[in-house]
């Protein structure tokens, strides 16, 4: 299965582990819910996942890798402590708490959220002293004497023997004690990941053509090259850095994070040709709809690579607008909640100063938890940032309190709104540009099926077209039938891609 099938069936078996009968006692008793055990190789995101299932499930996340731990540190550690048994004292060993479950503890008190999930990565990894205790954890739930609190599901995960010198196979008594699931890499889910990750359009571009580096690991006469969608995506993110700061960006920069020549080297000269094809094509004035005839007429010209490379970067330009746009949207929604109480407060001064707080210890809290996703963090910190400007600004310009205070703090609102409005209005246009380049150059072809499949499967643009509209894509999308074929249409792609 891919990572997405993995993330689905987890949340499934979570969510069925959690489940409590009428007197608030879990349905599956705690020694008959499998920990889960993710098999898979390095860098096809299998932490990733576990972050976004606990902050889209709501519960908390401690994880663990397992490679560091001995015996001892897993267990806790031996004292002495005084015991009487038929009336003699005897010196009896006891373990303290492992440092695994002592933050499970610390983060319950901490976030104040009582389920979750133990992630313990690189589990077959572990030290030959602690081996054997694992399966006792594994089927109990124990580690030493101390049990893993209820509400607290187990999720493990590791690689294949071939991918690490270290892993140890577990036994048939272990294996059948564990819920498995085997991961394969799976371009066409990370592609999606990326799209909303923001990963760099030379990244993403290229794999299209060249899926078979997504995910490469061979032996050379070097010893062991590999690629992983890791790589990939930090790769990504140095690239765009470099390129705000007017940083060169190289081969030399490539081989830090693909650990193959001939992928860096080919990488290497794609990415020379996507910034040739940027310089050649405009693709900002085309957006502007300056599209000129020798641009049409060049295109129309163009390889197929570079017909698909032209139009990824005209698609990650408008969907990555797209995006800001609806997470606007997203954040003048849940502005709303904290300006209602506003409102209805006799003083908004000090209305404000409440919100400010519950919404800076709700962020913290889902921080302790482990279960604030990057996204949810940018919301939190946008609403403090409104609040608190608003109520400076109440404050340094002597606005009476009250009815006053909140009209100014009402038009700061509108402020926002209006220039969602003409954001909308500017992306609008920008994304009939886009269609009436690729009708231009690319009539109703390929192209065209490739750039409405784009728009629909993509979260971000079509959470954009369902809000705000779109006529040329639902023209486009009508004529082609997009929405009623989409798995058809991507196997369609993915031929006409090889």
């Amino acid at each position: 299965m891919n990572i997405s099938q993995a993330k689905d069936y987890i949340k499934h078996s979570i969510q069925i582990y959690l489940k409590k009968d009428e007197f608030g006692d879990y349905r599956i008793p705690v020694v008959r819910q499998r920990p889960i055990f993710l098999l898979g190789a390095p860098g096809i995101g299998k932490t990733a996942i576990m972050e976004q299932i606990a902050q889209e499930m709501g519960i908390a996340l401690v994880s663990y890798s397992m490679t560091h731990h001995t015996r001892q540190s897993a267990l806790g550690l031996p004292f002495i402590k005084q015991k009487d048994y038929g009336g003699q004292t005897y010196d009896v060993s006891e373990y303290t708490m492992s440092e695994i479950l002592a933050s499970i503890y610390d983060t319950m008190e901490e976030s104040g959220v009582t389920e979750g999930i133990l992630f313990l990565d690189e589990i077959n990894c572990v030290s030959e002293t602690l081996a054997p205790s694992m399966l006792q954890f594994l089927q109990y739930k124990v580690f030493g004497k101390h049990k893993v609190p209820e509400g607290w599901v187990i999720v493990t995960a590791g690689n294949p023997p071939e991918y690490n010198k270290s892993v140890r196979e577990f036994d048939v008594v272990t294996m059948d004690r564990l819920k498995v699931l085997e991961v394969e890499a799976d371009y066409a889910t990370w592609k999606q990941y990326a799209k909303e990750r923001g990963v760099h359009s030379a990244v993403l571009n290229f794999l299209e053509l060249k899926k078979e580096y997504f995910y490469h690991i061979e032996t050379t006469v070097k010893g062991r090259s590999y690629v992983t969608a890791r790589g990939w995506e930090d790769l990504s993110e140095v690239m765009l850095m470099y390129e705000e700061d007017g940083l060169t960006v190289d081969e030399s920069l490539f081989a830090q994070y693909l650990q193959n020549e001939r992928i860096v080297k080919e990488f290497g000269a794609y990415y020379d040709l996507y910034n040739k094809y940027k310089r050649d094509y405009q693709v900002e004035a085309l957006l502007s709809g300056d599209i000129s005839e020798n641009a049409v007429a060049k295109a129309k010209e163009a390889s197929f690579d570079e017909r698909l490379s032209l139009l990824g970067m005209l698609l990650d330009t408008v969907q990555s607008e797209m995006k800001d746009i609806v997470e606007t949207s997203d954040f003048l929604s849940e502005l709303m909640v904290p300006l209602k109480a506003v409102k209805a407060a006799d003083s908004v001064y000090d209305m404000l100063e409440k919100q400010m707080q519950a919404r800076d210890t709700l962020m913290k809290t889902q921080e302790k938890a482990n279960a604030l996703s990057s996204s949810q963090r940018r919301m939190h910190k946008r609403i403090l940032t409104f609040l608190s400007t608003v109520r400076k600004n109440i404050l340094e310009e002597n606005i009476a309190d009250g009815e006053a205070a909140f009209s100014y703090v009402k038009q700061e609102f509108d402020g926002k709104v209006a220039a969602m409005k003409e954001a909308v209005s500017k992306a609008s246009g920008r994304i009939h540009h886009l269609f009436e380049f690729a009708n231009a150059a690319f009539a109703e072809g390929n192209e065209m099926l490739v750039l409405v499949t784009e728009l629909t499967v993509n979260a971000s643009s079509s959470r954009y077209i369902s809000m705000f509209g779109c006529e040329d894509y639902h023209k486009y999308n009508k004529l082609l039938m997009v929405s009623e074929r989409k798995e058809d249409l991507r196997d369609e792609i993915e031929k006409l891609i090889f």
